[in-house]
């Protein structure tokens, strides 16, 4: 759970921007920029938001989340089957070609409860297919990306220390999102001396910290060892 508050973000922000009053920068703006971190962050990193949760299938092979769950932006997983009359077999993710290849008419076998196998593509991020075809009483776990819910604080709220709503992401993204409020902050102003390169600066900072998350994560994410190695 995040504990770093909004009003601590703006008030940061406030503080670089040398606003304190909030006369230049409303703090209300500062926030809508903060919500657009959420965005780019999400864009960046899908994994920043993700969410898990249990999806009831419709018949056939084609599936969905553009309505549900609410707010899904990219599926990134399918976990196992959660039916009540399923196996609760874990499900696979396995390339089209493979099934066109060895059984092109598998969408057209009967529906199953039981799903073994999904396929993504990322063309379609909200859409993916699953083998064999579902039932419409087959029901999975999936992980997927989702956009925070933007806030939406007074002003009142905003200039108040004690305002308790905390960021709707890690506290690790902290800096990341303050960099891009000042990114937007500097850009209002970019016709000021200065301000266009303080907004460069301020949006390398948010774009550097983001890849260098990436490139930690990528770095300590634990791996399963492949077969046929030392390790395995």
């Amino acid at each position: 759970m995040p504990v770093t508050k909004v009003v601590e973000i703006i008030g940061r922000a406030q503080t670089l921007l040398q606003d304190n009053t909030g006369t230049r920068w409303p703090r209300t703006e500062l926030q809508n920029w903060l919500n657009d971190a959420y965005k780019e962050i999400i864009l960046a990193r899908p994994d920043a938001n993700a969410q898990s949760a249990k999806l009831q299938l419709v018949a056939g092979t084609r599936q969905s989340i553009a309505t549900t769950p609410a707010g899904a932006l990219r599926l990134m997983d399918v976990v196992r089957n959660t039916a009540a009359a399923s196996a609760k077999r874990a499900i696979r993710a396995i390339k089209r070609r493979i099934l066109d290849e060895q059984m092109p008419e598998w969408h057209a076998q009967a529906g199953s409860i039981d799903i073994q196998h999904f396929i993504f593509d990322p063309k379609l991020p909200k859409e993916f297919l699953v083998y064999p075809p579902a039932l419409a009483t087959a029901e999975v776990e999936i992980v997927y990306s989702s956009v925070p819910t933007p806030h939406a604080l007074t002003d009142t709220q905003l200039s108040n220390i004690a305002t308790a709503d905390t960021i709707k992401l890690d506290d690790v993204y902290a800096n990341a999102i303050l960099d891009y409020v000042l990114y937007r902050g500097y850009s209002k102003d970019a016709s000021y001396a200065g301000n266009a390169a303080r907004a460069s600066q301020a949006y390398s900072a948010f774009s550097g910290s983001l890849g260098l998350k990436s490139q930690v994560d990528g770095a300590t994410t634990p791996v399963a060892p492949q077969a046929g190695s030392d390790d395995a």
